[in-house]
């Protein structure tokens, strides 16, 4: 394993090297930028390369790097020098692209409150009064046992599908699924 990591570790430095070389073939380093746009002109495709290697989207490291330069403006006349603006727009595009993979991450996680769609008078005539007493009851379940027996008797799902779609075991499907209908029954008084 050892190696392996070691072979994975040696593949990054080279492309990342390379990468390094070519963006620093294409830039003066002997001659500093004198103003924003000549440093915009000169740094801006390397800082989105640094973007997109970090957040792995085009678009976004785009507009990480417009942000970094936006706020350079704001800081220009703070700056010591030209030279440590690259210092500034690199640590803004790092700092920029943690913000948006923290974004992500947190829309990834969230999940909405569960809200009871409200059933049209329609669709609840035409329900008995024994399936009506369902459908409350269901709304009445945690989560995860709402939704083992709706994809379980609606969608009519192997214990098997229905662990792919709820991303548990099967074991925790057929557990969850032995609950729900044991809860069902208690609030359905009987």
């Amino acid at each position: 394993m050892a190696g392996d990591s070691r072979g994975v570790e040696r593949s990054v430095e080279q492309t990342l090297g390379h990468l390094r070389t070519l963006d620093s073939a294409a830039i003066d380093a002997s001659a500093p930028p004198l103003t924003l746009e000549d440093l915009y002109r000169q740094q801006r495709m390397r800082m989105v390369r640094l973007a997109i290697l970090l957040v792995d989207d085009p678009a976004t490291a785009e507009d990480v790097v417009q942000e970094a330069f936006t706020g350079l403006y704001r800081n220009w006349s703070g700056l010591r020098d030209a030279r440590a603006a690259i210092g500034y727009l690199r640590t803004a595009v790092v700092n920029g692209s943690r913000s948006v993979l923290r974004r992500r991450k947190t829309a990834r996680e969230y999940q909405p409150p569960h809200q009871a769609d409200a059933r049209s008078a329609e669709s609840l005539a035409m329900l008995t009064a024994e399936h009506q007493a369902v459908v409350a009851a269901l709304a009445k379940l945690p989560r995860r046992q709402r939704e083992v027996l709706v994809l379980r008797y609606y969608g009519n799902l192997s214990e098997a599908e229905i662990a792919e779609a709820t991303g548990v075991s099967r074991g925790t499907v057929k557990s969850t699924a032995s609950r729900a209908l044991d809860a069902l029954q208690k609030l359905m008084g009987g």
